[in-house]
């Protein structure tokens, strides 16, 4: 049996028997804390995706995909390499705390990828072949979700503007000059020191370097507060993927998205009509994260050596992608025109 993101149940797809996912009563697992978890994770902390679960290395792109039987390894997601190193027992890793299962069934995604490669005009024919029925295939992508406590202490300037009169000269039109006088606007500044704090919940860094991280950004948002526990179930006829960024790496990653939000604050204490900040320390507190799974419908293409992906988020039906323009379509359309120029002028010239 698969799971089937349309009914939101197991179903088997050749009776059309379905039954419910058997999860366990419960809400999500609470966010572990990150500092304790690093200092003493163990192998209670680490299993693999599924007890039956098979990963395979993709000698094209180096993504780790992981699948469970009668699934097959199949072609890569993230590249569209044929997938020819043979399966092993998929290794453990740190254990999925949540994940949103798959929402828009296979076909609904095909339509929205066909809809998607129509409006992109000179497109090379690998691209179109996504939407025949292999040419996309579902995947759980790895995400880290980080929450803490900030308390950032500044040092800067408040910028507050002002208005002088000065006196300059012009021509008069006649030969001559005349004097006048206009406001200029001039800064003054002033040191401006402080502290700002800010609790930031579901930063959300993806623990995968196989797909564009713009493109991830762009399927955005998931709806996090439906996140169900996670059930091996939920994996049934999908391929997963290992986190690839490690839990210490994604926290980097997301204290970077966290400054922006802390520059923000600062400047608006500082207050005034301009501001300089000379510094930010920040202490992070109360740091917590939880291992997620979001879906994804992803085909992958080559053309003339280069990779190209097309990703459809697996809850919303929202479509991102890359594509190149086909030089023969583009030569053959120019070739066109100019015939039909060059007739037309002919039959004028006659």
């Amino acid at each position: 049996m698969d799971f089937d993101p349309e009914s939101g149940q197991m179903k088997c797809k050749f009776c059309g028997h379905a039954e419910a996912v058997p999860a366990e009563p419960g809400a999500i697992a609470p966010p572990h804390s990150l500092d304790e978890f690093l200092a003493k994770i163990d192998d209670t902390h680490l299993r693999p995706f599924t007890d039956e679960a098979l990963q395979v290395s993709c000698d094209g792109c180096g993504s780790m995909v992981v699948f469970q039987p009668p699934e097959v390894a199949g072609a890569c997601p993230f590249c569209g390499a044929t997938l020819v190193t043979q399966p092993k027992a998929a290794d453990p890793l740190i254990a999925p705390d949540g994940i949103l299962p798959a929402k828009v069934p296979k076909d609904a995604a095909q339509t929205e990828v066909r809809a998607w490669i129509q409006t992109r005009w000179f497109a090379p024919s690998g691209l179109k072949r996504l939407a025949q029925q292999e040419g996309i295939s579902g995947v759980y992508l790895p995400f880290w979700d980080y929450s803490a406590a900030t308390n950032s202490r500044y040092r800067g300037s408040r910028g507050v503007y002002y208005w002088v009169a000065e006196t300059y000269e012009e021509s008069d039109g006649q030969g001559g000059t005349v004097q006048r006088t206009r406001q200029v606007q001039q800064t003054s500044w002033t040191r401006a020191e402080g502290v700002v704090s800010h609790d930031f919940d579901n930063v959300l860094i993806a623990a995968t370097k196989s797909v564009t991280e713009s493109r991830l950004d762009a399927l955005q948002p998931w709806d996090l507060d439906l996140l169900c526990a996670y059930e091996p179930e939920y994996l049934a006829g999908f391929k997963s993927q290992r986190y690839q960024v490690e839990l210490p790496g994604g926290f980097e990653k997301a204290k970077r998205l966290m400054q922006d939000a802390i520059d923000e604050d600062v400047r608006k204490d500082i207050g005034g009509n301009e501001q300089r900040v000379d510094s930010i320390d920040t202490q992070y507190a109360n740091v917590t994260f939880r291992h997620l799974l979001l879906p994804v419908w992803i085909g992958a293409y080559r053309f003339q050596g280069k990779v190209y992906q097309v990703l459809v988020n697996a809850r919303t039906g929202e479509v991102q992608g890359e594509r190149p323009y086909s030089v023969w379509k583009i030569a053959i359309l120019v070739g066109v025109v100019l015939f039909v120029l060059a007739v037309w002028a002919m039959f004028l010239r006659r």
